[in-house]
């Protein structure tokens, strides 16, 4: 009996390493998967940006003051600082100086002497009274009469009142003047900004400006209100940092829009799209970051494969990212960070297509 002992402990000890085997290799088989979501990449051309910070403000190449060239008092006021007006409306109104309305009286006067001398010149010269030069002479003292009286009708005198209009559709940036104030030739009225005449005043910091030239795209966007999305170019670069600000300024002409313009004072922040390149448009999700690099997952027959990448357009969703991605493999999105490389996964729904 004892001698049997051995023989039947050796197949049961066999078995038993059999069984643990078998355990092992179901282990194995049985690895959990992740399940995950999946873009397509692809490739899309990015911009490099410099970020801008301003207002719009009046063009001063296309700003106006408008004045008058007689004196007057204000009789009427129609508008205020920046009301909006259109074509020929009536912006406020000035009673004619005494002084310019004599001189067109003074001008009117002399005109009528010297048609009358001319009228009297002209018979006794076809009765051969008078010569051919005092004729001339007559004519051209008619002739200067005619134009002193143009000239005294130009400066305002053949008004007693006279009414300031807008000379198109604008603001009223400035009023200078009020009810009853007397005025001397050619003081200023208000400032008049046209419609069209507004423009980006931004700042960027100096050490950027290298990157900006003339012509540069530039997206902008009001701070508050609907945050309405301008377009513009970079119009002027400047080369003095401004006095209260420490930035260098840098002037946007505004690309014409279908929606209302953004009034003059409107808070802006920009972008200005300095260089062109390609680069993959992943989903912001899909991205993950260790000590050594950013990085993405792209799924290769049922495995997570590590890619590193170099993120060159952070801002928005999808990114940009630079990188030896594989374009017919695609990447993982939700589910990214419970892999590390080489980990099974398998993918649910997809998350989408890049944009």
């Amino acid at each position: 009996m004892n001698h049997l002992l051995p023989k039947l402990a050796l197949p049961l000890l066999a078995g038993l390493l059999a069984a643990c085997s078998q355990g092992a290799s179901n282990t194995d088989v049985a690895a959990p998967s992740v399940a995950v979501t999946t873009v397509k990449p692809v490739q899309r051309n990015f911009d490099d940006v410099v970020a801008a910070f301003g207002s719009v403000q009046a063009d001063p190449r296309h700003a106006r003051t408008l004045n008058l060239a007689h004196g007057g008092q204000v009789v009427a006021l129609r508008v205020a600082n920046g009301q909006s007006v259109h074509t020929g409306e009536i912006l406020l109104k000035v009673t004619t100086d005494p002084v310019a309305r004599n001189a067109y009286a003074q001008a009117q006067s002399a005109l009528t002497l010297a048609r009358g001398e001319l009228a009297r010149t002209t018979k006794l010269a076809a009765q051969h009274l008078a010569t051919q030069s005092q004729l001339a002479a007559a004519r051209k003292a008619v002739a200067d009469a005619e134009a002193s009286v143009q000239a005294q009708r130009n400066l305002g005198g053949a008004a007693a009142v006279e009414s300031v209009v807008a000379p198109g559709p604008g603001v009223v940036s400035h009023l200078q003047v009020s009810l009853d104030q007397r005025l001397s030739a050619n003081a200023p009225l208000l400032d008049f900004t046209p419609a069209s005449g507004l423009i980006a005043q931004l700042g960027v910091q100096p050490g950027e400006a290298s990157a900006i030239r003339p012509g540069m795209p530039v997206r902008l966007h009001t701070v508050f209100g609907d945050a309405s999305v301008l377009q513009g170019r970079v119009s002027m670069l400047g080369d003095a940092l401004d006095p209260q600000t420490h930035l260098l300024p840098v002037q946007v002409s505004l690309a014409p829009t279908k929606v209302a313009s953004p009034l003059a004072g409107t808070a802006l922040d920009a972008q200005i799209q300095t260089r062109h390149y390609a680069a993959w448009a992943v989903p912001r999700a899909s991205l993950r970051h260790d000590e050594k690099s950013h990085y993405l997952f792209q799924l290769d027959h049922g495995k997570a494969h590590r890619v590193d990448v170099t993120v060159r357009s952070p801002a928005g969703d999808p990114v940009g990212v630079q990188g030896s991605l594989d374009p017919a493999l695609p990447v993982i999105v939700l589910g990214a960070y419970e892999l590390s490389d080489g980990m099974a996964a398998h993918t649910n729904a997809p998350h989408g297509v890049g944009r």
